[in-house]
């Protein structure tokens, strides 16, 4: 097995893992749904292709840099409705984090390559947020876990020399049913039938120090 590590980093992120329209909240760290959605999005695949092959890679994230949780407010207006509705849109802001994903070697340089030549444009979360600088830090001959732990820290360089140090946490696929669970599998990104299924994680605070 290899693992291909992505740095997601960008002004806003925005992982939404069970929002309402009213209120579209985001996880602290991208959900293996949203990064899945990405990647398809990058190999051309229609929301109504298969996405099997990229679900059953392993998945697992390292909160290099938490960024600071933005609020959004919104009002829409709604045709046939006297009052516009009331939004609030929740983001990260200046968060980086390392995405490590796991499997087949064939599918992760297929994968790598289409991040680097997407066909069509790459968000993390929403459409609203591009991704900025080096995306694609390539693939490791190490196992999901080891190279979350071994690769050198991400977050930018004004955050490094204010911090020094920093112990990360690491959010990972897990096998224990005794595991927390998050419905954030997907399925299929129909646009008439979105499905999502729960997977197991392990939540690893403290995980590494990274700095002097």
């Amino acid at each position: 097995m290899k693992t291909l590590l992505l740095r997601l980093a960008a002004p806003l992120q925005s992982w939404g893992a069970d929002s309402k329209f009213e209120r579209r909240t985001t996880m602290r760290e991208p959900t293996k749904s949203g990064v899945i959605g990405m990647i398809a999005a990058a190999m051309g695949r229609g929301r109504d292709e298969n996405i099997e092959d990229l679900a059953e890679l392993g998945f697992g994230v390292r909160i290099d840099q938490p960024g600071q949780m933005l609020r959004d407010f919104h009002t829409a207006q709604v045709l046939k409705e006297k009052h516009p509705r009331i939004t609030d849109r929740f983001y990260l802001s200046d968060a980086i984090f390392l995405v490590a994903l796991e499997g087949n070697e064939d599918l992760l340089h297929e994968i790598e390559q289409a991040l680097l030549n997407p066909v069509f444009p790459l968000y993390l979360g929403r459409r609203s947020c591009p991704p900025s600088g080096r995306l694609v830090l390539g693939l490791r001959d190490k196992s999901l876990k080891d190279a979350l732990l071994e690769e050198a820290w991400q977050a930018a360089s004004f955050y490094q020399k204010r911090f020094k140090t920093a112990d990360l946490t690491i959010v990972i696929d897990a096998k224990q049913p005794g595991a927390l669970r998050r419905p954030d599998l997907p399925i299929s990104f129909s646009q008439t039938h979105k499905k999502y299924a729960y997977r197991y994680i392990e939540d690893i605070p403290a995980a590494v120090r990274m700095g002097d």
